[in-house]
């Protein structure tokens, strides 16, 4: 074993991450909404903390693509514009179709089991949107998760994060929560009965009726149109 004498062992969570996860939250659920200033004299104050581990976790959080650094002005949430949107769903795609795929190759009645779980979360969150938008990314979590690949679960973090942001957005264009959990329950029945070729295809649809919903006359087989900026 290689000999690390600076290194110690962690026994708990790190000041700055703990900062970088409730400000994450925050983000995620819109407490702090696209485009907020985050100002380090008002945080510190609110955290009860000396800016140093607020500057680094803030920084975590630029890294992650959730801040934004204007210079001389400091640092921002970032705003989601009609590219930033198509650009999320475009990415999950990829991800989760990889992820379902892998899905296949395991242990189906296992992972589907699973996802009923999240689906009867969803049921049971009817009435609170917050709450269902939670179930729901819970459900793309799940399914990413039981890929095996931590690879593909670190790419979705992010993603996830981002979209729930669009969730805030998206859940004022359901008519009703049995959209969502059909939308859902076909996926799992699909990868119950072994048929690849048909998850496949409703979780595509499901993609596509997102960015229908979020992004009128926008497909993903369109061409992506680059951000600005």
């Amino acid at each position: 074993m290689v000999a690390l004498p600076d290194i110690e062992p962690v026994s708990r969570e790190s000041t700055a991450a703990v900062i970088a996860r409730q400000l994450r939250e925050a983000i995620m659920t819109g407490a702090l909404p696209p485009g907020t200033q985050l100002g380090e004299t008002d945080l510190a104050a609110r955290f009860q903390v000396s800016r140093g581990p607020l500057r680094e976790a803030m920084q975590h959080l630029v890294s992650e693509g959730l801040l934004r650094s204007e210079r001389h002005r400091g640092l921002f949430v970032i705003d989601l514009e009609p590219a930033d949107v198509f650009d999320i769903y475009l990415a999950r795609s990829a991800v989760e179709r990889t992820a379902l795929q892998c899905a296949f190759r395991g242990d189906r009645e296992a992972v589907a089991t699973m996802l009923e779980q999240n689906v009867a979360d969803m049921a049971a969150a009817a009435d609170d949107p917050a709450a269902l938008s939670e179930a729901d990314l819970r459900f793309h979590e799940a399914l990413i998760n039981a890929s095996g690949s931590k690879r593909l679960a670190r790419m979705a973090r992010t993603l996830l994060i981002e979209t729930r942001m669009c969730l805030t957005l998206l859940q004022n264009t359901y008519q009703g929560v049995e959209d969502r959990l059909e939308e859902h329950t076909r996926i799992i029945e699909a990868l119950r009965a072994g048929d690849e070729d048909t998850a496949l295809r409703l979780l595509e649809a499901h993609m596509e009726d997102a960015i229908s919903r979020l992004l009128p006359g926008r497909s993903l087989t369109d061409r992506p149109v680059p951000a600005e900026g």
